[in-house]
């Protein structure tokens, strides 16, 4: 079972890669900011470390943490950011360690894929055979992510501000699936992709 770990900038289309993935092959993926969600659960650890420090107005009424706002408070504080990062990251990675050993236990898997927005900056090379790179040019981002998520220019300039250069990616990542045209296109490289792994 080998350890592919996929990454991109924000827009470039990774979630339909990942759910190819799934449905055509042998995979399980892991989601980083999905499990991160999972682990900020009111009653988790996490949650009982990010409560002695996370302002009052990221909670809903129910005490759950509203994600939005959190993201909001982060996008204007680095020291919040890296004080829920600091939290945040080990936990995630360690989930992730723990599930790849019980499917190489269980061995009915071809693949685990990880999709972590910051593959690279979290040193997750090291637990990968395999870094991929999902690239789309940042004028296509821009329109995804003014259509899907009704991002503001300014909202979006500050996300792509806070991300790796295309050439820091590409230097890091030994595959590189080029997402600019149709999804029939790019599954055509995963295929490729997948097939020399095989």
């Amino acid at each position: 079972m080998q350890v592919i770990g996929i990454t991109g900038g924000v827009g470039a289309g990774k979630s339909a890669i990942l759910e190819y993935l799934e449905q055509n092959y042998r995979v399980k993926n892991l989601i980083a900011d999905k499990i991160a969600r999972m682990m900020m659960e009111p009653g988790s650890e996490c949650y009982r470390k990010l409560l002695k420090f996370l302002p009052v107005e990221v909670y809903n009424e129910d005490e759950s943490i509203n994600r939005s706002a959190l993201a909001a408070a982060i996008f204007t504080s680095e020291d919040l950011r890296k004080r829920v990062n600091d939290v945040m990251h080990p936990v995630v990675k360690e989930y992730i360690l723990a599930q790849i050993e019980e499917q190489k236990r269980m061995g009915l898997l071809d693949f685990v894929v990880i999709e972590a927005a910051l593959l690279i900056e979290d040193n997750y090379d090291e637990i990968c055979d395999e870094l991929w790179y999902i690239y789309a040019s940042q004028k296509l981002r821009r329109q995804r992510l003014k259509e899907s998520r009704g991002y503001s220019d300014q909202k979006i300039d500050g996300i792509l501000k806070s991300q790796l250069s295309e050439a820091e990616f590409q230097r890091h990542c030994q595959v590189v699936i080029d997402n600019n045209g149709t999804l029939e296109e790019s599954f055509c490289q995963i295929r490729k992709a997948i097939e020399a792994n095989l």
